[in-house]
């Protein structure tokens, strides 16, 4: 009998994109089993990839290129996805991202800004864009959003009244902002795609849990802390904001992206689990029907994978549509008996790491491994099969 099987992988960071992740697992499985259909999927979870996921998983996707104003101010060109119904794709990681970046230190970490995702968004909105999707993740700045909000018509400015410089660092002589020339957003809104839900300020903020990442020292975070802080004050403060701007800091995932959340919440937009997002804007559901496995991976399956990133929400739409459900990691991160309990409940777990005897041989011939696991769960998995109609 013929098998439908949805693959539907994150991607394998550093190593491997979703597509590619998705192509090699298809291989695997047909290697074993030439007569099923294979559903490739690619997805993402608001972070690095995003864009290349939707665009590759959603048919009538038009991939634009836009020049914008890197991290550090030298121009780098982004993509952005524009789907169908008028939805535009925008991901900081192609505009701001931390892998822009020769190397991070402390210098980098206080001039880094989010000008370019503000450019990319723009450039969005005056090309008809009725809503967009901002994909959060890798970001190199902890600027509060404040870059990508100047680049959307905000003036952030100093005593004298002179425009403030870019990146946190700039932020420590902020006295005023002027939010009248903010440009017009899409009528569909903005939303934060991110699968993490620090807030802004504190142990768990932005500056603290993401700053040392981006090169901060122990002794840089509070002055990071502390350039959030002035932001959230003035633009509370601001004649022309609307609601408690301020509050706004601890919502969940107001940190994230060195707060690039918290500057879109303070413009109207909504924040959503990227995983979610992206299931939504791929059709994700509507290709799960019918399956007889879903298949999904990501570079490390562990106890983390079921916060809200791929893995979890493609394990919950699979079991809500009958279908038998399996991950394929480079490493798992779980103990003998989770592995177990996922077990009980039919879930099928297939290690590259396991598979190929290192982790380090995994991750340097990722995708012929990630063939080999697709091939040994093709021919391993236990399921009832349903007849596909003719």
């Amino acid at each position: 009998m013929q098998r439908r099987t949805v693959i539907a992988p994150d991607s394998f960071k550093g190593t491997a994109s979703a597509a590619e992740v998705a192509a090699a697992i298809r291989r695997g499985w047909l290697r074993a089993r030439p007569g099923d259909e294979c559903v490739e999927v690619p997805m993402a979870d608001g972070g690095e990839g995003t864009t290349a996921a939707i665009a590759g998983s959603v048919p009538g996707a038009r991939v634009a290129s836009v020049r914008v104003e890197g991290p550090l101010g030298a121009p780098v060109d982004a993509e952005l996805v524009e789907l169908p119904d008028g939805t535009w794709v925008v991901e900081l990681a192609e505009t701001s991202g931390i892998a822009l970046l020769d190397g991070v230190d402390r210098e980098s970490c206080a001039r880094a800004s989010t000008i370019g995702l503000g450019q990319a968004i723009r450039f969005a909105a005056e090309h008809g864009a009725r809503r967009v999707l901002v994909g959060l993740g890798s970001s190199a700045s902890t600027d509060g959003g404040a870059g990508m909000l100047s680049a959307l018509g905000v003036r952030f400015l100093d005593a004298a009244g002179a425009d403030i410089p870019l990146g946190n660092r700039g932020l420590h002589s902020l006295e005023s902002v002027d939010i009248s020339g903010l440009v017009r957003l899409p009528a569909d809104g903005l939303v934060a795609l991110t699968d993490v839900v620090n807030p802004l300020f504190g142990v768990l903020g932005a500056a603290a849990v993401f700053g040392p990442q981006k090169g901060a020292s122990a002794d840089d975070v509070p002055l990071l802390e502390a350039g959030l802080t002035r932001l959230a004050q003035v633009l509370d403060g601001a004649p022309e904001a609307s609601g408690d701007v301020l509050a706004l800091a601890a919502h969940p995932g107001a940190g994230a992206a060195g707060g690039t959340g918290f500057g879109l919440l303070a413009v109207g937009a909504e924040v959503s689990a990227g995983a979610v997002a992206v299931a939504e804007a791929v059709g994700l559901r509507e290709l799960l029907r019918g399956a007889d496995l879903v298949i999904t991976g990501e570079g490390s399956f562990d106890a983390q994978s079921e916060a809200g990133k791929v893995p979890s929400l493609v394990r919950r739409l699979a079991q809500e549509e009958g279908a038998r459900f399996g991950v394929i990691a480079g490493r798992v991160g779980l103990g003998a008996e989770e592995r177990a309990v996922l077990a009980r409940d039919g879930v099928s777990i297939v290690s590259l790491s396991e598979l190929a005897g290192s982790g380090q041989r995994a991750m340097d011939e990722t995708l012929d491994w990630v063939e080999v696991a697709g091939e040994r769960m093709a021919g391993t998995v236990e399921f009832s099969v349903r007849e596909l109609p003719a």
